[in-house]
């Protein structure tokens, strides 16, 4: 959420804050989350740059499309693992997995 937005909510009344704050996870709990759905946007944003459906990925991957849906929905049945894994078909390299995992200063 930008800062402005965040700025207004503030003033008219409203705590604001992260998943991990409304859920009460710790902070590990909550860097964990954060990297789950980042690899999960990214598989969207790679599938659909690629001009794939989600047909299309999971018959490359011999799955589902059910669970290519889910990989993107960053669903919990699916592990890190397996969305890595989704990602090198789709052209990732380890330095952009790498990227997910640092944490930026608070």
């Amino acid at each position: 959420m930008n800062k402005l937005k965040m700025e207004k909510l503030r003033a008219a009344g409203w705590k604001v804050g992260n998943a991990g704050d409304f859920l009460g996870l710790s902070r590990e709990e909550t860097a964990f989350i954060e990297i789950k759905v980042a690899l999960a946007l990214s598989l969207k944003r790679r599938r659909i740059r690629r001009h794939l459906t989600q047909v299309d990925l999971a018959t490359l991957l011999k799955s589902s499309q059910s669970r290519v849906a889910k990989m993107e929905a960053a669903d919990a049945s699916v592990s890190i693992v397996c969305c890595c894994a989704l990602c090198w078909p789709l052209g990732s390299l380890r330095g952009d997995l790498r990227k997910f995992c640092i944490r930026q200063p608070e």
